[in-house]
């Protein structure tokens, strides 16, 4: 099962997941990190199975969102095609048609971060992938 963690390695405020992904890297069985810099092309175009980690600004600790939760997501005001962040994209590629399950495991911007939560969240999400459900 690949992970998606979404960041920025050189900014601080920015790079959570990618601290988080490699924490776990090669620590849980099935699951392989995939890092994701600002403004690459999603590399999950068309998956039926979409497992992200990011920071979420207005949480207080680690939450699963999934499809259904895609909507409440805040859109960032845009001015210019680079600032379309990834809660943007994943709508749009919702309504094309092109983005099968989405879990986003969001991390606590400025928080400290529950590991065994996002754990436990990897290993219920690989057993469910395992077992195609």
């Amino acid at each position: 099962m690949r992970v998606y963690a979404f960041g920025n390695k050189d900014v601080s405020y920015d790079n959570l997941a990618f601290k988080v992904a490699d924490k776990f890297k090669g620590k849980l069985k099935n699951v392989e990190f995939i890092k994701v810099a600002p403004n690459e092309d999603l590399p999950f175009v068309n998956e039926k199975q979409v497992i992200i980690l990011d920071e979420v600004e207005g949480i207080d600790e680690v939450i699963e969102i999934n499809n259904e939760d895609l909507d409440k997501l805040v859109q960032s005001k845009s001015s210019t095609v680079h600032d379309f962040d990834l809660g943007f994209q994943l709508r749009y590629l919702q309504k094309i048609g092109k983005l099968g399950k989405v879990n986003i495991i969001g991390l606590p911007m400025n928080k400290k971060v529950d590991y065994l939560r996002v754990q436990s969240i990897l290993r219920k999400l690989v057993a469910h992938d395992m077992q195609g459900s």
